[in-house]
């Protein structure tokens, strides 16, 4: 059941006694915690165009200041976190591992000292030495597999070409498969009809849909993938996903405690994107968050992953030029969690 914004705003949610009759015990008690007028004026503030709470596949709050749910946004690079489930996936269907050598597919790579130290594992924790490309503008999969990589391994390095070079690796692992070479048909098929996921628009480049960002979901759908995650990828009982494979997307790398595979993984140590990023990574904020793992995108796209609550929340904004060039309200994950999260 939707809400009406101005039931929520007015903080008449309890009085109204709407939906928490038909809610778990525990999605009863979250709303004696949660401050969801708050958490609303605090995105909508900051541009928000709509936030979603959902608990144990109830709906427990939903608003959209401008528009509706049927409207899809940009995530930016939030996109990038379809990748490690992806690799989960392909693990599941016996076509990679994680540990195995970017070089055994991309067989240019051996004669490179660096590039053949890169694992697919390495790559999507972003500290293969794999680095650079242009934020919202991705070279094409060739391009970014050609590119010479930024450093040696070890060091945490935001960008998109590590995604691109692990489409163009999915790519082949395709074709030798007898699968074709469209990956997000592919994605499609395996991830997102299982998931319940209907895609709004995917930018492509050369043909293939572009990994670090590009995807454009409504609110609904975003956490239709994050219940879908949260779940393990069991659909009707049977595993789509390799369950080891998709706990890495939630183990620290070695480079940075606060990102995984594909994923931010908000605690103390996180390491942000660039030293002007927007991420707030104050020690003594993160460390009063439960553990929560995060896709996230330039404008303050959010999917956040609260496991322990099984607990999912997506907010969505437009003006993402605006937002990157640092106008308006700033933005506190932390901060905007305290609201929901106590």
């Amino acid at each position: 059941m939707r809400l009406d914004r101005r039931t929520l705003l007015t903080g008449s949610l309890a009085a109204a006694g709407l939906l928490t009759t038909a809610l778990p015990a525990l999605s009863r008690a979250a709303y004696a915690v949660a401050d969801y007028a708050a958490a609303a004026r605090y995105s909508a503030e900051r541009s928000g165009v709509s936030l979603l709470v959902m608990q144990a596949g109830q709906t427990l709050f939903e608003d959209y200041p401008r528009g509706g749910p049927e409207r899809f946004y940009e995530l930016a690079s939030g996109t990038k976190s379809f990748s490690g489930v992806m690799a989960a996936a392909l693990v599941q269907d016996g076509l990679l591992t994680l540990d195995e050598g970017c070089a055994d597919t991309l067989t240019e790579w051996r004669a490179d000292p660096v590039k053949r130290t890169a694992t697919i594992r390495s790559l999507l924790s972003l500290e293969s030495g794999a680095g650079g490309g242009r934020l919202g503008r991705p070279d094409t999969y060739a391009g970014s597999v050609a590119a010479s990589f930024a450093g040696e391994a070890g060091t945490f390095r935001y960008g998109p070409a590590p995604f691109q070079i692990f489409g163009e690796i999915v790519r082949r692992k395709l074709v030798a498969a007898g699968q074709g070479e469209d990956v997000l048909a592919w994605m499609q098929a395996r991830i997102l009809d299982p998931a319940g996921v209907k895609v709004g628009n995917w930018r492509r480049r050369d043909g293939q849909p572009t990994l670090p960002s590009g995807a454009q979901l409504t609110a609904r759908d975003w956490a239709r993938f994050g219940r879908f995650v949260l779940d393990g990828g069991v659909v009707d009982g049977q595993a789509t996903l390799d369950a080891a494979a998709l706990a890495a997307n939630f183990q620290p790398s070695g480079a940075n405690p606060g990102y995984g595979m594909s994923w931010w993984l908000l605690r103390p140590g996180l390491v942000p994107p660039a030293p002007t990023s927007l991420i707030d990574a104050a020690p003594d904020k993160l460390a009063r968050l439960p553990d929560v793992r995060m896709a996230a995108g330039a404008g303050n796209q959010r999917l956040y992953l609260v496991p322990e609550r099984d607990l999912l929340i997506v907010r969505q904004a437009d003006g993402i030029l605006r937002q990157a060039r640092g106008q308006g309200l700033p933005w506190s994950d932390p901060d905007f969690l305290s609201l929901l999260l106590t």
